[in-house]
């Protein structure tokens, strides 16, 4: 049974609602019609489409998931997908009732952020100190904008030239649903962006004639995304942590930006000045960093409060 042009409408419509009406970035929207195509290949195989999908249905889907091996995470955010678009079909009258409705989610456990140390990130930024040539000044401005700011990496790599074309103080953030939001920068990131943009027009693409042309991208890049790409910085920050004797596997962009937040809450900063920073529309989210804090001051304590170590009596 095919995929029926009325369900590739339907997803088309529900994307469109995404972007127009919720802001959803391009990576969101991407994610979305994976999920949404991987729903539409578990009904397919049950001869079912989407517009006539029953509850059953949603939940033979999320138990094929289970039974793969898929994360509680992973299977939460396919169902997040699935209602989402079941309830804009409902919504829209397109059919009666929404399948979606009334189950229930995978449980997850609560996850703490991973995060380094500020000895090991100070080693990650001796590492790309020593980089040589272009490469490696674009790489330590990139890691020092990351750790100062705590941006995403798609915020990054995407970050307008215009943002910092004049000496900022203050960085303007463009993040999830297009709202902007301002970030201080640090010295040492400043420093580090301001020899970057020397050699800058290095990594922009040549035009017909052989020079240098535009780019709107702090990042340029000569790959078809006109900027560096999330992928690329990844690979980039593993090959220096392994230079910064670091397991690559505990090194990441998001790793980068949970230390910016953690180091930040350890050192005083408030929950709501974090939540700005961080760009989170709801606190619960940046909350998460208050366990951070707490499990570590739990294991100071148990390992140097003197009382610790005495035997009960």
């Amino acid at each position: 049974m095919a995929s029926s042009p009325r369900d590739d409408r339907l997803v088309s419509e529900f994307l469109e609602m995404m972007a127009a009406e919720r802001g959803a970035s391009r990576h969101t929207l991407d994610a979305y019609r994976r999920d949404l195509e991987d729903y539409q290949a578990s009904l397919k195989a049950a001869k079912t489409d989407l517009a006539n999908a029953r509850p059953d249905d949603v939940r033979r889907y999320l138990n094929e998931l289970a039974n793969a091996g898929l994360a509680a995470r992973t299977q939460a955010r396919r169902l997040s997908a699935v209602r989402q678009f079941h309830k804009f079909i409902y919504g829209d009258g397109i059919r009666g009732d929404d399948p979606a409705a009334h189950i229930d989610s995978p449980r997850l456990g609560t996850v703490l952020p991973k995060f380094l140390s500020t000895s090991e990130i100070d080693s990650l930024i001796d590492a790309a100190n020593q980089q040589d040539g272009i490469k490696g000044t674009r790489l330590l401005a990139m890691v020092e904008l990351l750790y100062a700011t705590g941006m995403r990496v798609s915020e990054l790599v995407e970050l307008p030239f215009s943002a910092v074309a004049r000496d900022p103080q203050m960085l303007v953030v463009r993040g999830k649903g297009n709202k902007e939001r301002l970030v201080p920068l640090s010295v040492p990131a400043k420093q580090a962006l301001a020899q970057y943009i020397t050699i800058r027009e290095a990594f922009i693409p040549l035009d017909a004639s052989g020079q240098p042309g535009h780019s709107p991208y702090l990042f340029p890049s000569r790959g078809k995304t006109g900027h560096l790409t999330r992928q690329m910085f990844l690979n980039m920050i593993k090959d220096l942590a392994v230079k910064a004797g670091i397991a690559p596997s505990r090194v990441s962009p998001h790793v980068l930006r949970h230390s910016f937040a953690s180091h930040l809450l350890a050192n005083g900063a408030d929950l709501r000045s974090l939540q700005q920073m961080l760009g989170h529309s709801d606190i619960s989210t940046t909350q998460i960093y208050t366990h951070v804090i707490e499990s570590r001051l739990r294991g100071l304590v148990q390992e140097h409060h003197p009382l610790a170590h005495k035997k009960a009596r």
